[in-house]
C-alpha cells in the first residue's frame, strides 16, 4: 500500500514517479470506502486528487501555504499531511473537520467553509510574506461556481497590482473547451513564462524605452499587436485584462503536466492563474453520474452508491418545496431566488414548472437579496431561499435594499439553528440576532410542517420584509389540530396552567413538549406557548404569562446575544413585571461539528439540560 507510507507532510516526494497513477488509485478507494460509512464531501474530493498530489510534490508544507476556496475538497490535502487516521471520525464530534482547519494542522493556512473568499485571505498572505520578507509560495484554490460571487473578483482586482509570485488555479469541473484552444493555449502558456521568453521582452521593452522619441510608442503599439492575438486565441483574456497571467486549460487529472505547469508558474514575478479542467467524481462512476448527489453525501452503499439511511420523513425542505409549487400556482407573481442551491434549498420542483419565474443567481447572496429587492420594487412577491449561514453574507443588503425601503421581500431560512457536521461555519444560530434589530423586519417560526405551509401562506400576503427560519432535517409532525389562524406577533397557546411557563419559538416547541412532560412528572404545573413571532414577539402575552407564571423560560435554537430570550427579559425588566425571565439559548461561542442531538447537550439546549436549568431557577425563587 502506496498510503501507508504517506504518514506526515511532504512524505509524497518519496513516492516513485511511476507509482504516481497507483497512489491517486489508492486514495480514491480510501475516500470512498470512509465516506460511503461516515458521510461527506465525496465528488468535490473525487475530482482534485491528481490536483491535490500535483500540488503536494511542488511545495513544500507548511512553509508553502494553499487557501482552499469553501475547503469541502481538501480531504486528499489532509491525507497527505499524514491525517489519514482522522478519516475514522471525520465530521464526528471532537473528530476531524470536514474542511481545513488551522487549529488541526499547520499545514491548513486558512479557515475556509463559505464561497469566494480564497483569493482574497491568499492575497492576505502574499502581502504578508513581503512586508515580513518571507520565501515561501503561496496558492488559492477556487472552483468556477465559487468565481460567480463577487468577492473573488474584488480580490483578482487587487491582486493585478502585485509584483510578486502568487498562484490562482481555477479548478474547472464544469466548463468545456475545445481540445485544440486548450493546446495553443497551454502552449502559449508555457511560451509566456518561459525564462528565455519572459527576458526578450523585458530586454526589447528596455531598449526601445531608452529611445525617448519613439521607443513608448513603439512599446505601446507592439502590446496593442500582441493583445490582438492573444484576444483570439486565448481563452483566459478575462484574467490577462485584469493583469493576471492565464495558464491554461490544463487537464486536471495529468499529474506529470500540472507539475509541469506549477513549476512554470512559481516562474512569474506577478500573479498567476491556472486553468484545470477536472471532473467531479472522477474515478467512481455513481458519483460521476450524479455529481450533485454525491456532493455532500450521507453514508451509502459503495457497489450501487445508494443511501444505507432509512427512508425518512419529509423534512421541512420538502414542506417548502411543495408549498412552493403550490403558491407558484396560485399565484403568478410569485418569483423564487436561489444563490446556486435549487436542489439544497427545495426550489428544483419550482423551477422545473415555473422556468420564467425561477432565479439562480449563482454564488452570489449579497447580489440575491438586491435582486429580489428589485423584483419586490417593480410589483412581484420574491421568495429568497437560502441557508441560515449563507444569509449572514447579505447583511448590509437586506438592511439598505430591503428594509429601509420596506420591501416586501420573503426569506425563506433554511437550516436555522444547529445542524451538524459541517460545523462553525455551517451552523445556522446568529440569524435570530442580526435580524432582531433591523427596523421593518419580522420574523417567525414554525412549530411544526403545518405550521410552515400556514406561515408562507401569512408571507406572501404581508406587504413588508418577513423572515422564516426552519431546521435541517424531518419536520416535526405532532399538534396537528392546533392550526390557529396566524396573526401577526401573536403567539399560539399549546398548554395553559401556572407556575412556569415554556415560551419557545419554532424547532425548540418540540423539546419544550418533551421538557414540559418531565415537568409534569415531578410536579410543577407547566404551561407552554408557541412564540411563533420573534419580531414582533407577543408582548401582550407576556403581560399575562408574567401575572399569571412565577417563571417565563424563553427557547429558542440561536445565539442567546440579541436573540428573543433578551428582548422578552429585557420587556418584563422595563415593565416592571413580576415573573423571573430564564433564556435557554446557545452561549455566545462558535459550535463545532458532530451530530446534533451531542451538540445540542453541549451547549445546553437538550431536554436534559434545559429541564435541570428550569427547576433550578425556579427554586432559586
Amino acid at each position: 500500500m502506496l498510503l501507508e507510507r504517506i504518514n506526515q507532510p511532504n512524505d509524497i516526494k518519496n513516492i516513485a514517479k511511476e507509482d504516481y497513477k497507483d497512489l491517486a488509485e489508492e486514495i480514491r478507494e480510501f475516500l470512498i470506502k470512509k465516506i460511503s460509512t461516515s458521510g461527506g464531501h465525496l465528488a468535490s474530493n473525487l475530482g482534485v486528487v491528481e490536483l491535490t498530489m500535483a500540488l503536494h510534490l511542488s511545495l513544500n508544507f507548511p512553509e508553502d501555504k494553499i487557501v482552499w476556496d469553501v475547503g469541502h475538497q481538501a480531504y486528499t490535502h489532509k491525507i497527505l499531511t499524514g491525517r489519514r487516521e482522522g478519516f475514522d471520525v471525520l465530521r464526528k464530534y471532537g473528530g476531524m473537520s470536514g474542511f481545513p482547519k488551522r487549529k488541526e494542522s499547520n499545514c491548513d493556512s486558512f479557515d475556509t467553509g463559505h464561497s469566494s473568499t480564497s483569493i482574497s485571505a491568499a492575497l492576505g498572505y502574499v502581502q504578508a510574506r513581503e512586508i515580513r520578507g518571507e520565501d515561501y509560495s503561496v496558492v488559492a484554490v477556487i472552483g468556477d461556481g465559487a468565481l460567480t460571487g463577487g468577492m473573488a473578483y474584488e480580490a483578482l482586482n487587487n491582486a493585478s497590482q502585485l509584483k510578486s509570485n502568487f498562484i490562482i488555479i481555477l479548478n474547472d469541473n464544469n466548463m468545456s473547451i475545445s481540445e485544440n484552444v486548450g493546446g495553443m493555449s497551454s502552449y502559449l502558456g508555457n511560451l509566456r513564462t518561459a525564462e528565455s521568453y519572459n527576458g526578450i521582452k523585458e530586454s526589447v521593452a528596455n531598449t526601445l524605452g531608452k529611445n525617448p522619441i519613439y521607443g513608448e510608442r513603439v512599446i505601446r503599439n507592439l502590446n496593442k499587436i500582441k493583445s490582438g492575438i492573444k484576444q483570439l486565441i486565448i481563452p483566459g483574456m478575462l484574467f490577462e485584462d485584469m493583469g493576471i497571467k492565464y495558464l491554461g486549460p490544463v487537464e486536471g487529472h495529468n499529474i506529470e503536466r500540472l507539475t509541469k505547469t506549477l513549476k512554470e508558474a512559481k516562474k512569474v514575478k506577478g500573479p498567476v492563474l491556472i486553468h484545470v479542467l477536472t471532473s467531479k467524481g472522477h474515478g467512481y462512476a455513481p458519483a460521476e453520474r450524479n455529481p450533485s448527489r454525491f456532493h455532500g453525501t450521507e453514508p451509502f452503499d459503495i457497489e450501487t452508491g445508494l443511501p444505507l439511511a432509512r427512508k425518512k420523513k419529509p423534512s421541512y425542505t420538502n414542506v417548502f418545496s411543495t408549498v412552493m409549487v403550490k403558491l407558484g400556482k396560485r399565484r403568478e407573481d410569485i418569483v423564487a431566488i436561489t444563490a446556486a442551491m435549487p436542489d439544497g434549498t427545495g426550489l428544483k420542483r419550482f423551477s422545473n414548472m415555473y422556468k420564467e419565474r425561477f432565479f439562480d443567481v449563482g454564488i452570489a447572496e449579497e447580489h440575491a437579496v438586491t435582486f429580489a429587492a428589485g423584483l419586490a420594487a417593480g410589483g412581484l412577491r420574491p421568495i429568497v431561499a437560502v441557508y441560515s449561514s449563507f444569509l449572514q453574507r447579505a447583511y448590509d443588503q437586506i438592511i439598505h435594499d430591503v428594509c429601509i425601503q420596506n420591501l416586501p421581500v420573503i426569506f425563506a431560512i433554511d437550516r436555522a439553528g444547529l445542524v451538524g457536521s459541517d460545523g462553525e461555519t455551517h451552523q445556522g444560530i446568529f440569524d435570530i440576532s442580526f435580524l432582531m434589530g433591523i427596523p421593518n423586519m419580522h420574523m417567525m417560526a414554525p412549530k411544526n410542517k403545518w405550521e410552515l405551509s400556514d406561515m408562507m401562506k401569512f408571507a406572501v400576503d404581508f406587504p413588508a420584509p418577513i423572515a422564516i427560519r426552519y431546521p435541517r432535517g424531518e419536520a416535526y409532525d405532532e399538534f396537528e389540530g392546533y392550526r390557529t389562524v396566524i396573526r401577526l406577533g401573536k403567539s399560539e397557546t399549546l398548554y395553559d396552567e401556572d407556575e412556569i411557563a415554556l415560551f419557545a419559538y419554532g424547532s425548540m416547541v418540540k423539546t419544550a413538549k418533551y421538557v414540559r412532560e418531565e415537568l409534569k412528572d415531578i410536579g410543577y404545573n407547566c404551561s407552554l406557548i408557541n412564540a411563533r413571532f420573534a419580531k414582533p414577539f407577543d408582548e401582550e402575552r407576556i403581560r399575562e404569562l408574567a401575572e399569571e407564571h412565577k417563571l417565563i423560560v424563553t427557547m429558542e435554537e440561536g445565539v442567546r446575544l440579541g436573540g428573543l430570550g433578551q428582548q422578552v427579559a429585557n420587556f418584563v425588566a422595563e415593565k416592571h413585571l413580576e415573573a423571573a425571565v430564564e433564556i435557554i439559548a446557545i452561549p455566545d461561542e462558535y459550535v463545532e461539528h458532530g451530530n446534533v442531538d451531542i451538540l445540542k447537550k453541549e451547549v445546553g439546549v437538550d431536554i436534559e439540560s434545559v429541564v435541570k436549568r428550569i427547576v433550578s431557577a425556579y427554586v432559586g425563587l
